[in-house]
């Protein structure tokens, strides 16, 4: 009895399910990782730091998250594992205490047509089923307020067994949609300039069709010729309305050629469903090129771009239909469903109001749910993926955040920071890769990788708190506390860009003069206008470069001398050196290794286990024939320049017998925008976000234009980075150009020559310009969020 009392008086032992207090990482390798081995504490914020291409991504997507998932999908059943994308194992020793790992990437949200910001969270889900309950006249079930959704009926005999006997019975079916039947759902309808489609003054045979992949020399021909539709050799000019009826439009109809079943459908509806069906930025250039120049796209006349048939506009509550409320700006709209008084939604109009008030808090209330997420920033995309996550019930999950302060003004930013701080206090641990000195205060724990990108980074450098990363001397350390100052004299300007009533989304019939021959910054906070302003009314203008957030696309043969045309004046200075064809250069044409097809790289399939991959055995991983190899150009291989880093290939092509001058010329840029350090052949799949950018900028440095506008620019750029930046910007406008950024980095503001200010808040509260004149004159009058901010950031 004694001995019971004692051991219960006795403090109780640590139990071993309370030691795994940490992720541990040991020997991991993933792209340039050296054998990194760390500790990351559970149920706190870390925050992973370094410069682009240190290796922050693969540590904590490719080797952490990546894990993570694979093992959870590995709980599945083999058969549903078969319907689910195979991830391989990443190359590490050890991982353990990991939890469940919730992503929220930079990566865009799809632009799928009929995807709005309502669809993509359960907003217009909930709005649907309030619609259906309280909307009148009543039209039926929430599907009756879907633009997803058709309206379809039928009728007919099914035969069903009854009693043992056969018997046939009249049945019919009715579906009530809400989808607009004269544009499907999808707000627009398209024309055709059918002088695009086709040259009126010449036959079939002749090649009249303009259309890309429509040659009369194939199956097209064959089809053409063989359907008896109209004659091949009559010139489309003289086509009766018939013919060029069934030409253009005529319904998908059996026909027979060549002893062949195939079908013919006119070449409207074709072009529909194999062009138009695509996002446009996934289509192949001279494809979006024609369909740029052959599809006008305006609103469809029937629903005025609601997307909603008659009889779901027509429902409505307290005067408005489910369409002109999904058009409110979201703060609107929340005080608006708080309005409704019915007690028996109550609690959907609560979890209603509570996902449209997330937004407001994350600082994307100036959106509507009828915003196409196509035209979503990376940061919206990004803010708009944690709505559904911040009303969780998990706790004891790993979030992951590839910076999230991207796209945010720093007032904003505060905000971020403490809905990073909530997800932490209900018991998660908080993973974030982040450059922004602000995001970076708040971590319990950095951890900073380095000493520089590429293959010279990939190394740990710094673990522990913010004050030690401060007094650590790395590169991170060293600069965290930079702040650019104001100019002392700004350049003046040389002329101006006028822009007047300018009224794109949310502006208010804008005047602005933007100066010329300076560097310009248009801020404010994220919503107030900017993009609306500059790409609404200066992008597309003669002489005006945009250099836009749009990521760049390309798949594991692409590469930074294929994406920047470097690759080119390459292959014709070997061929031309070796008395051969500029072909046999290219690892996609004819000097592809025959065994990996030039991939380097062979991937077995596995069925229901990872695909495997493994460095091709007949050329070794270099992706050539070993033919091609023997050819050289300044006693180097096409294998052997495509691993060179681009200081290298700078040097390389600068000079002696392998100078090439074009070649030279975008190495240079390359060089300019810092990516010095990387390879020539690298896959662009592996590249981090801020180094395809600078890519895309260094690929329009070389373009003739008076204007350069830059769209958020220091996206994914360390501190020591932005140094570079602005002697870049410098130097574009030294050079005579005029460079417009749109920016919230206060280190950009404070150089610039002249600042317009756009706000005062954002959405309807938004669209004036509230300050224009220099970034001193901003500090001193404080007139602004931007002026409070860029005062407290400069130390005024």
């Amino acid at each position: 009895m004694s001995t019971d009392t004692t051991t219960a008086r006795e403090p109780q032992a640590l139990r071993i399910a309370d030691s795994h207090e940490t992720i541990r990482v040991q020997g991991a390798r993933v792209n340039n990782l050296k054998d990194v081995s760390v500790g990351i504490p559970k149920r706190r914020l870390t925050v992973f730091t370094g410069v682009s291409g240190s290796g922050k991504s693969s540590l904590v997507f490719g080797t952490i998250a990546a894990e993570s998932q694979r093992m959870i999908n590995e709980t599945y059943s083999t058969f549903v594992q078969g319907f689910m994308p195979t991830l391989a194992r990443p190359d590490v020793d050890v991982l353990e205490g990991l939890t469940t790992a919730i992503l929220v990437d930079q990566e865009r949200m799809g632009a799928n047509p009929r995807s709005t910001v309502g669809t993509a969270t359960d907003a217009n889900a909930m709005l649907r089923i309030v619609f259906s309950r309280l909307g009148r006249p009543h039209i039926g079930s929430p599907q009756a307020y879907s633009f997803n959704v058709p309206s379809v009926s039928g009728a007919g005999a099914v035969t069903i067994e009854k009693g043992g006997q056969t018997v046939k019975e009249r049945r019919s079916f009715s579906i009530t949609g809400g989808m607009c039947p004269r544009c499907e759902g999808r707000g627009a309808v398209s024309d055709f300039d059918l002088d695009a489609l086709f040259d009126a003054g010449k036959s079939l045979s002749e090649g009249a069709l303009t259309i890309p992949g429509y040659s009369m020399d194939g199956w097209y021909g064959r089809i053409f010729s063989g359907s008896g539709f109209f004659d091949m050799d009559k010139k489309l000019g003289k086509f009766t309305k018939k013919e060029l009826h069934d030409l253009l439009h005529k319904e998908p109809t059996k026909i027979k050629v060549e002893g062949i079943n195939l079908t013919y459908e006119g070449l409207i509806p074709k072009i529909q469903k194999s062009m138009l069906s695509k996002d446009r930025d996934a289509m192949q250039p001279h494809v979006r090129a024609f369909v740029d120049r052959a599809v006008v796209f305006r609103t469809c006349p029937e629903c005025d771009g609601t997307r909603l048939a008659a009889p779901a506009r027509s429902s409505k509550i307290n005067g408005l239909n489910i369409a002109e409320v999904c058009a409110m700006q979201i703060s609107d709209l929340a005080a608006w469903v708080r309005g409704l008084d019915e007690p028996s939604v109550a609690p959907l109009l609560g979890s209603l109001a509570d996902t449209l008030d997330s937004f407001v808090d994350i600082g994307l209330g100036y959106l509507s749910l009828d915003r196409p997420t196509g035209t979503l920033s990376g940061g919206e995309s990004q803010r708009t993926k944690m709505i559904r996550h911040l009303g969780s019930s998990l706790t004891d999950i790993t979030y992951v955040f590839d910076e999230p302060t991207i796209g945010l003004h720093p007032h904003d930013i505060a905000r971020m920071n403490k809905l990073l701080l909530q997800l932490r206090d209900k018991g998660n641990t908080v993973l974030v890769v982040e450059h922004k000195p602000e995001a970076i205060a708040i971590a319990d724990h950095v951890i900073d990788l380095g000493p520089l990108a590429g293959s010279q980074g990939g190394e740990v450098m710094f673990e522990g708190t913010v004050d030690g990363l401060r007094a650590s001397g790395t590169l991170t350390g060293r600069h965290l506390d930079d702040r650019a100052s104001l100019k002392d004299n700004p350049r003046k300007a040389s002329g101006a860009l006028g822009v007047r009533g300018a009224n794109t989304n949310n502006l208010k019939d804008v005047d602005v003069d933007i100066p010329l021959g300076v560097l310009t910054v248009v801020t404010g906070v994220a919503g107030s206008g900017k993009s609306s302003l500059i790409h609404g009314s200066v992008s597309g203008r003669d002489g005006v470069v945009t250099i836009d957030q749009a990521g760049i696309k390309g798949s594991r043969r692409s590469n930074p001398a294929t994406y920047t045309g470097l690759l080119d004046p390459i292959r014709k200075a070997f061929a031309k050196a070796n008395g051969v064809k500029p072909a046999l250069f290219s690892a996609n044409s004819e000097g592809a290794c025959p065994v990996c097809k030039g991939a380097g790289v062979i991937y077995t399939e596995l069925g229901f286990m990872d695909t495997v991959s493994t460095p091709c055995e007949e050329c070794g991983g270099k992706r050539f024939q070993a033919a091609v190899l023997d050819y050289r150009l300044g006693g180097k291989d096409i294998s052997e320049v495509l691993a060179m880093p681009v200081a290298e290939a700078l040097e390389f092509f600068g000079d002696g017998g392998s100078r090439i001058p074009a070649a030279h010329k975008i190495l240079g840029h390359l060089a300019d925008v810092g990516l010095g350090y990387l390879s020539l052949g690298q896959p662009l799949t592996t590249l981090s976000g801020g180094e395809r950018q600078r890519i895309k900028l260094a690929t329009h440095l070389g373009e003739k234009g008076g204007v350069y506008i830059l769209d958020e620019p220091t996206t994914g750029l360390h501190l020591a980075d932005v140094e570079n930046l602005l002697g870049l910007l410098d130097r574009l406008v030294d050079s005579g150009k005029s460079v417009v950024v749109i920016e919230h980095h206060q280190a950009v503001m404070a150089h610039a020559d002249w600042i317009i200010d756009i706000g005062p808040g954002a959405g309807h509260d938004g669209g004036s310009i509230v300050f224009e004149g220099t970034p001193a004159g901003l500090v001193a009058s404080r007139a602004t969020l931007t002026g409070e901010h860029l005062a407290a950031y400069v130390g005024a």
